[in-house]
C-alpha cells in the first residue's frame, strides 16, 4: 500500500473518530444538564425559556401530562394535557427529529454554500 491510500485511510479513521466522540458527548451534556434526564416517575420531557428566568416545562408524571411555568416567585401549572393529545405530539416529534448524521450533513451543506 502506498503512503498517500494510508494518509487517506488514517485521515477517514480520525475524522470517523471525532464524528463518534462528539456524538458521545453531545448525548453526555444533553443528559448532564437536564435536557435528557431519566426518571423512575417525573420526566421533564423539554423546556422553552421566556424570558429573563421564565421558562415553560413540560413534564410526565406516570401517564398525566402538564405545561408548567415556571418563575423565581414559583411553579404554576398552565394546562393539563391527556395521553392521546401527548401521543400525538411524540409521534410527530419523531416524524420531525432527523438523525445525528442527517443533521451532520444538513450543517454541512449549509457551510458548503456560503
Amino acid at each position: 500500500m502506498d503512503s498517500s491510500a494510508f494518509s487517506l485511510l488514517w485521515l477517514t479513521g480520525i475524522l470517523l473518530l471525532i464524528l463518534a466522540l462528539a456524538y458521545v458527548s453531545t448525548r453526555f451534556l444533553a443528559t448532564r444538564s437536564g435536557m435528557a434526564q431519566p426518571g423512575k416517575h417525573i420526566q421533564i420531557l423539554e423546556q422553552q425559556m421566556l424570558g429573563r428566568d421564565q421558562k415553560l416545562a413540560l413534564a410526565r408524571v406516570g401517564e398525566r401530562w402538564f405545561l408548567l411555568g415556571i418563575a423565581p416567585s414559583g411553579v404554576s401549572l398552565v394546562a393539563e394535557f391527556t395521553a392521546e393529545e401527548a401521543a400525538s405530539w411524540q409521534a410527530e416529534a419523531q416524524e420531525d427529529r432527523p438523525s445525528f448524521w442527517e443533521a451532520v450533513v444538513k450543517v454541512m451543506d449549509q457551510k458548503g454554500r456560503r
